[in-house]
């Protein structure tokens, strides 16, 4: 029997009054074709497409100016288009001298999404027929914007890669749904969510979010192989799907299933090696800049390292930031492992996906505006509560609108100091903290847990113990 929202969650009883209240006892189930997982589905695409309403000041413009920050429509896609050789259909792992004498930077970012990228500009050049590259080749490539034709391939781009993820995120929805079995409007959270309408089209981090919302599918299907097979095409697409190994260790190690997690790590390997093949083949030292840059990059964007450095006039160098980032990081994957061997039951794929990945977010380097997209389909399982992803999200709003204002030089005090936005990173932080602390909170008192309370029965109190063993 699917499960009434307006029932038991008490944001959504209060705004279905606008529409009569929550549903009764006896109210018929709707057509058959009507089912949640089609309304949430066709809700993500309303949501999505409000977001790409939302670029249109930026699209009309073709990103130029500093209407990219004043009007939250900001987006890489466009830039890269020009500066990492899509333009010209370069594949973005050749070796070849010429092409990397004209584009020395070579894309940042893990196979999957130069993949991605490189496909939408086959796609873009279908579609607006092929430019003459000879006089292309001619014209330096900082004055490509302005070459005849780009700026409308850069339109056309933007679009053939935000309908791409249009699709991904609809497939999201439904495989979110899915994966909460019994409580399928759980995944509303995700399909109306703020920070997907604001932060789908900064990136093309909502490919590696299709990619897990598939692997929460797969394993509550019981599909360990699959669930690895979607978390090494994760990993080859953004580092953080890597993450989702350790909520499964937990699991099998609760319940005596280390086959299921060999299976599941074997698979993620396999998947992320075949993914990379084409790009190291072609171009090693190419390949290798995803891993260079980012060990190398100083403090940047949303980190509190970034705010620490400009409140103490300290720079600190790469090295020592990565290394107390991941000697906290390491801690807190401990912390994860003991709290959810000692809970009173298995915890949740999503819970445990949940904190690794949060934990990895709170000290990273850098917090682009769309990381917040990572966390997304994993907070909604793991704490599926309206007032708590309001709360977090709400969190995550304000330093959105916050990091714009900053690059805008909105945030400037006399001073040269930016503290409203060192108090966004503290607020992001503390909102994500908040859900976290929920999410543990659920993990110890799984009677409190949304998802479990109407099955799980707490022990019954001793004369030694007034409160529930917690096992």
């Amino acid at each position: 029997m699917t499960h009434a929202p307006a029932r038991e969650d008490p944001v959504v009883a209060a705004v279905s009054e606008v529409i009569g209240g929550p549903v009764g006892d006896h109210a018929r189930p709707g057509r058959r074709w009507w089912r949640p997982v089609a309304v949430l589905m066709v809700l993500a695409a309303v949501v999505f497409s409000l977001g790409m309403v939302k670029t249109t000041p930026c699209y009309q413009q073709t990103w130029t100016g500093n209407t990219t920050y004043q009007n939250f429509c900001y987006s890489d896609l466009p830039y890269l288009y020009t500066a990492r050789g899509f333009a010209e259909h370069n594949w973005p792992y050749t070796a070849d001298p010429a092409v990397r004498a004209r584009y020395p930077d070579v894309m940042e970012y893990p196979v999957g999404i130069s993949y991605w990228a490189w496909g939408a500009s086959w796609v873009t050049r279908w579609l607006v027929g092929s430019p003459d590259l000879s006089q292309r080749y001619q014209t330096p490539v900082g004055d490509l914007w302005n070459a005849p034709g780009v700026m409308k391939e850069v339109r056309v781009f933007f679009v053939v890669n935000a309908v791409g993820f249009a699709i991904v995120v609809i497939i999201a929805a439904g495989l979110l749904a899915g994966a909460a079995r019994r409580r399928p409007w759980d995944a509303a959270a995700f399909a109306l969510s703020p920070v997907l309408l604001m932060s789908g089209l900064v990136n093309w981090d909502l490919l590696a979010v299709g990619f897990v919302a598939g692997a929460l599918y797969a394993w509550s299907r019981g599909r360990p192989m699959l669930t690895g097979l979607l978390i090494g095409l994760g990993t080859a697409t953004k580092l953080y799907p890597l993450f989702l190994l350790g909520g499964l260790l937990v699991i099998c190690l609760r319940r005596r299933r280390i086959s299921d997690f060999l299976a599941a790590t074997a698979a993620a390997l396999l998947a992320w090696v075949v993914a990379n093949l084409p790009a190291y083949v072609t171009g090693p030292e190419q390949w290798k800049v995803f891993w260079t840059f980012n060990s190398n990059r100083a403090a940047d964007l949303g980190s509190p390292w970034l705010a620490l450095q400009q409140m103490t006039n300290h720079t600190f160098s790469a090295h020592a930031i990565n290394d107390a980032s991941w000697l906290f990081f390491s801690a807190w994957c401990l912390g994860v492992l003991i709290i959810g061997l000692r809970a009173p039951a298995t915890p949740r794929f999503a819970q445990l996906g949940f904190l690794l990945v949060a934990g990895f977010l709170l000290v990273n380097k850098v917090y682009s505006p769309q990381y917040v997209l990572w966390l997304l389909p994993l907070a909604v399982l793991a704490r599926p509560r309206w007032r708590d992803q309001l709360i977090w999200q709400g969190a995550e709003l304000a330093y959105f609108c916050a990091v714009w204002w900053y690059l805008a030089d909105k945030l400037q005090a006399g001073d040269g100091t930016s503290p409203f936005y060192w108090i966004s990173i503290a607020v992001r932080m503390a909102g994500q903290i908040y859900l976290v602390v929920m999410v543990v909170r659920d993990m110890y008192r799984p009677w409190a847990d949304p998802v479990r309370s109407a099955t799980y029965h707490a022990p019954e109190p001793t004369e030694a113990s007034a409160q529930p063993a917690l096992g």
